[in-house]
């Protein structure tokens, strides 16, 4: 299939009220994983990388990968860049072959914001074929280098949402109504869904054109995300789920098979073990048969 961006799977998926997973990978195993599950299903994809991994690995080569999967795969799939907090790296990964990426200027004062946020918007549709995602307000938690207390996190302005969509040009847009990165400590976290049903409202009534970004979906209740898809969320991230899985399952096989010293056989194990959540995620949102 022809290498996509990420705004038309998701235009497609708000109107029909359905989202994407957008599932982040630090490595080859789970990128495998993450495809095969998706392709089984039918499913449109979103891979993520956070800078950190994408610096590791080199973009080049998460790029190359990505370009040689999604060329052969039977369903549309993007490579996005998640929270980058820097200009240039966004371009840089741009270049690289990531066909979505994701400025996080969120920390800094509106006004900064609009203005690097613009900035990776006319340098990444000049390139043609890639989609930028912006974030108003913070989410709380960790991922990967962006760390923000709760006490720092500010939900998403619906005001302000509207001229930031509008000044900046973003394809994609994250609002922050409550979520967080990592684990949550309740299983009731406190979300505004009135507030993302305004901001959807105010960006897209009837009509949808910039689609909604729900970020830290890991421990939320299924009928949390189900309320939240309802509600305009098109692109579901998920990430630490990811992480636990590839962990604790390593951590698993290792300790049952001490005498055991082959590595291809935890990849395997590790990989089912993935396959197993992006079908849950699948599931949950609604995205089986939507490629």
């Amino acid at each position: 299939m022809p290498i996509v961006n990420a705004k038309e799977m998701l235009l497609k998926a708000t109107k029909e009220k359905y989202a994407v997973g957008a599932f982040n990978v630090t490595n080859l195993i789970q990128l495998e994983a993450v495809v095969e599950a998706a392709t089984e299903r039918n499913a449109p994809l979103i891979i993520q990388t956070s800078v950190t991994p994408s610096k590791f690995l080199k973009p080049e080569v998460f790029g190359a990968i990505y370009q040689t999967m999604a060329a052969s795969a039977p369903i549309p799939i993007c490579l996005h860049l998640d929270h980058c907090t820097d200009v240039a790296y966004c371009k840089t990964c741009a270049d690289a072959g990531y066909t979505n990426i994701m400025i996080d200027a969120s920390k800094q004062n509106f006004s900064e914001n609009i203005n690097q946020t613009r900035e990776v918007c006319q340098y990444c549709h000049e390139l043609g074929n890639v989609s930028v995602e912006g974030e108003l307000g913070t989410v709380s938690g960790i991922e990967d280098q962006v760390k923000v207390a709760e006490d720092e996190a500010a939900l998403c302005d619906p005001g302000e949402a509207l001229k930031f969509v509008n000044e900046t040009g973003i394809d994609i847009f994250a609002p922050a109504i409550g979520t967080a990165h990592g684990v949550y400590k309740s299983k009731n976290p406190k979300l505004d869904f009135d507030r993302l049903a305004q901001i959807a409202q105010l960006i897209n009534g009837d009509d949808p054109k910039i689609p909604l970004v729900i970020h830290g979906g890991t421990g939320l209740q299924p009928d949390v995300v189900k309320k939240l898809v309802s509600l305009g969320g098109s692109k579901f991230n998920v990430s630490t789920d990811l992480k636990h899985s590839l962990i604790d399952t390593t951590h698993e096989y290792i300790s049952s098979h001490r005498d055991e010293y082959n590595p291809g056989k935890i990849d395997m194990a590790v990989k089912e073990a993935i396959k197993a959540r992006i079908n849950y995620w699948i599931d949950l949102l609604g995205c089986a048969d939507k490629a």
